[in-house]
């Protein structure tokens, strides 16, 4: 026993070492003011690693016999309940409140892989959009892939575009399709590298639904970036970021056929990237309107804890020990039919 808590404390040691001392600072001020209370709580699952949890969303393209049951003898339960309002049954997602890591998948060419290990708050985008078959679908800032693995394990779309503008993230986002997804569907997803911003351009009103999964400051691995010298830049650039969600939205909402909708995420709990960006755009574009998704908030409390006193049409994650899924912030909007 006393080898294991020696060993256990040298890895708290060690990851504590890595937490980039500039980075919590300027969260510290900024959460403290946003989050307030919150804040402390949120902080220490943040900033402690062995606490985080994973969760598996079983692919149904090669379903594991026995694997289930044998993730119900290892302590896990489905994640969503049944009775949210858009839940697909093919859609199998399992949980457990204690920390650790299931075993990943090695990428093997020609075999798909059984499951994903995600945050399970990164499904939540993929359930508020409520993709059905047939529909035309664009995740427009698709790497690494998991919230395209989701969407596909919940419905099969008529054209499906994945895209992703920068390379190494787009042979990730490649690799992942090829990991989960059969030949056979395969053809129906196109994966391109396109500046998410001139999509809507490109091709005006041609989705019926829409995912950003916006860049933002990753709130989890920035405060682990190894390089301090990185992590002053990345802050500095912080700013930026929402002007560039701001443009992302306006292009993903040009893409929108009237009547079709559209999910925003981010993984960071900033204000300034989540709330601002979205009342931004509901200021600006007289065509579009907040759809309410406080029915699955409340069908998923159980699970997740949420910063109270956020919008109807918007939610935020905040992670906490036995819970510690997120940061993870959600809207949805719907775009006016034209009269």
């Amino acid at each position: 026993l006393f080898l294991s808590l020696k060993l256990e404390n040298k890895a708290k040691g060690k990851l504590q070492k890595q937490i980039c001392q500039v980075v919590l600072d300027h969260f510290e001020k900024q959460y403290t003011a946003e989050l307030g209370d919150a804040w402390s709580s949120v902080r220490d699952v943040l900033t402690s690693p062995w606490c985080w949890q994973h969760a598996l969303l079983l692919n149904r393209f090669s379903r594991c016999p026995g694997l289930e049951s044998s993730l119900a003898e290892q302590g896990y339960h489905p994640a969503f309940p049944a009775a949210l309002p858009y839940l697909p049954a093919a859609f199998r997602c399992y949980i457990r409140t204690a920390p650790g890591r299931f075993p990943a998948q090695k990428h093997q060419p020609g075999k798909l892989k059984e499951y994903y290990l995600l945050n399970a708050a990164s499904l939540l985008p993929v359930l508020a959009l409520e993709v059905k078959d047939g529909e035309d679908v664009l995740d427009l800032c698709a790497a690494p892939g998991g919230k395209s693995v989701a969407i596909l394990q919940c419905a099969c779309p008529g054209h499906f575009h994945c895209n992703e503008y920068d390379d190494l993230r787009l042979r990730w986002l490649e690799q992942t399709i090829e990991s989960f997804i059969p030949d056979a569907l395969i053809n129906l997803i196109m994966v391109s590298k396109l500046d998410g911003r001139q999509i809507g351009d490109l091709q005006p009103e041609f989705y019926d639904k829409v995912l950003v999964d916006a860049p933002c400051s990753n709130d989890r691995s920035w405060l682990f970036s190894a390089d301090p010298q990185q992590a002053v830049l990345r802050l500095m650039q912080r700013k930026e970021l929402s002007s560039l969600q701001f443009q992302l939205l306006r292009s993903a909402i040009k893409a929108l056929r009237p009547g079709g909708s559209l999910v925003y995420s981010t993984c960071t709990l900033s204000k300034a990237e989540n709330s601002d960006v979205i009342n931004l755009i509901l200021n600006s574009c007289r065509n579009v309107m907040p759809v309410d998704i406080s029915e699955m908030a409340r069908g998923v409390s159980q699970e997740f804890t949420f910063l109270s006193g956020t919008q109807q049409h918007e939610l935020l994650v905040l992670p906490e020990k036995g819970r510690a899924w997120g940061p993870m912030y959600v809207a949805k909007l719907k775009k006016m039919s034209s009269t």
